[in-house]
């Protein structure tokens, strides 16, 4: 089995050439924006799978996760939409 790791430059390559910065490629993935940060400059290992989760990203249109959260009504404004 071929192991791939991408380098803290190719990450941070593909992250500028797809528009993303830390902050949000942090929250598309599940991680904090230290943990991107780390990965690029190297102080922290790349995990193997990356590669995979940021092709999911090019083929799925990422960035249209992070643009917001819905907000939901709390259970007091719809109580009252109720009476």
């Amino acid at each position: 089995m071929v192991k791939y790791i991408m380098t803290p430059e190719q990450l941070k390559k593909w992250r500028l050439n797809h528009s993303y910065t830390q902050v949000k490629l942090a929250k598309v993935l599940g991680v904090t924006n230290v943990c991107i940060s780390r990965w690029e400059i190297g102080m922290r290992e790349i995990p193997s799978f990356l590669h995979l989760a940021l092709e999911c990203l090019e083929k799925k249109g990422g960035m249209k996760q992070v643009k917001g959260k819905k907000k939901t009504k709390k259970k007091k404004e719809v109580k009252r939409e109720r009476l």
